[in-house]
């Protein structure tokens, strides 16, 4: 993944932790459309293992 994307997702994943999620999609949102399809691979296995990075929990243990 590219740097900016890694930075954009990141950057959307603490707006979003301050529930401005308006501003968080208006930053995320451009970068995800622009991905070819190894790249949008990649973001969306980021993201699958960093759900808590936007909602600030921590993950839940499997019983």
């Amino acid at each position: 993944m590219r740097p900016s994307t890694l930075r954009a997702l990141k950057r959307a994943a603490e707006l979003t932790r301050q529930n401005r999620l308006t501003e968080a999609v208006l930053i995320a949102e451009p970068v995800i459309l622009a991905a070819d399809s190894y790249e949008g691979d990649e973001i969306l296995r980021w993201l699958a293992e960093h759900v808590t990075h936007f909602t600030g929990e921590e993950p839940k243990e499997s019983c």
